[in-house]
């Protein structure tokens, strides 16, 4: 009795000692950043970070987030550490993206698809377009790690979509899971990309948010001002962001409109459609439309990380109990 009663001693210890890290809320369960960043074990798979990472006035471990080289040698380093990627980079001005919110997306979209096929699926059976892959192809890098899913994605940046390709190259476990498809047209979303009889399970996008140049600066400046309690004498993305990417005539309802629009001459050859949007005030008339255009079931789901909330909106045309039928 005396050694079963140490031995369940010892594992209610090792159980206590294994949960002291606090998990961060708003995260789901299976997104591997939801518990704080272990930057010894960063800077111990990508040495360059250790210039970057400094105590806070928390008392914790930390980066100043709004240095754009430190935040991408974050990413660099949280990709290699955590989805098997050899080399990651982007060019100067491109958007680098917050790793754990875009695994959010990832990991929702999978539970969207397990309504479909009754589990979380996985493998390259699994089809989905990345609408706007940009230079950090960030959507399929997850994705593929994840749940080794086969990815499209389309871009309409030259330059973006050579440095993707760059990216697949230098990654074998991207090269053959990862077709990039040039949109020749700004106007046009799903129509030059996705071809005759071809199916996909899922379209994911992060669209534009601003609607001019001086309004992404002027939320460049704000962003900065939180981060640092101080206005910058010169605006610097901290996560980048060419034009493109950061604002279009109309802003993200205009933007999302047109996808919407554009997704019921596709309706029988994707099961769902789905964007992020990032203004709340834009929902209502996300609703009314998607109504008007006759889709059979919407979803939305609210992120709630960090500072910042914003929601996914799924849309289908279809049963997708019923698949392809």
């Amino acid at each position: 009795m005396g050694f079963f009663y140490l031995l369940a001693l010892s594992l209610q210890k090792t159980t206590i000692t294994l949960n002291t890290t606090p998990e961060k809320k708003g995260f789901h369960p299976r997104n591997k950043h939801r518990f704080p960043y272990n930057f010894q074990l960063l800077i111990e798979n990508s040495p360059s970070l250790k210039q970057f990472v400094a105590v806070n006035k928390f008392g914790n471990e930390s980066i100043d987030f709004s240095n754009p080289k430190a935040v991408k040698l974050l990413n660099a380093a949280l990709l290699k550490t955590y989805y098997n990627l050899e080399y990651w980079d982007i060019p100067e001005g491109f958007l680098c993206p917050p790793i754990p919110g875009r695994a959010e997306y990832i990991h929702h979209i999978a539970d969207i698809l397990s309504g479909v096929y009754g589990e979380i699926p996985t493998g390259k059976k699994i089809k989905i377009l990345d609408i706007g892959i940009g230079a950090n192809c960030i959507y399929p890098i997850i994705g593929t790690s994840e749940y080794n899913w086969q990815f499209v994605g389309s871009e309409v940046d030259s330059q973006a979509i050579k440095w993707a390709d760059k990216l697949i190259k230098a990654n074998p476990n991207l090269k053959d899971a990862i077709e990039l498809r040039m949109q020749p047209s700004k106007r046009n979303i799903f129509k030059n990309i996705i071809q005759e009889g071809e199916l996909f399970d899922m379209t994911l996008c992060n669209p534009p948010f601003h609607s001019s140049k001086e309004e992404a600066t002027k939320g460049t400046i704000r962003k900065i001002k939180n981060l640092k309690n101080e206005v910058p004498l010169k605006p610097v993305l901290n996560f980048g962001g060419v034009n493109n990417e950061l604002w279009c005539e109309g802003g993200e309802l205009a933007y999302i409109t047109n996808m919407i629009y554009e997704s019921v001459h596709f309706q029988k050859q994707c099961l769902w459609f789905s964007t992020l949007v990032s203004k709340k005030e834009n929902l209502k008339q996300i609703y009314k439309l998607l109504k008007k255009v006759g889709t059979f079931e919407v979803k939305t789901i609210e992120l709630n990380q960090g500072n910042k909330t914003s929601r996914l909106v799924f849309w289908s045309y279809k049963d997708t109990k019923s698949k392809f039928q």
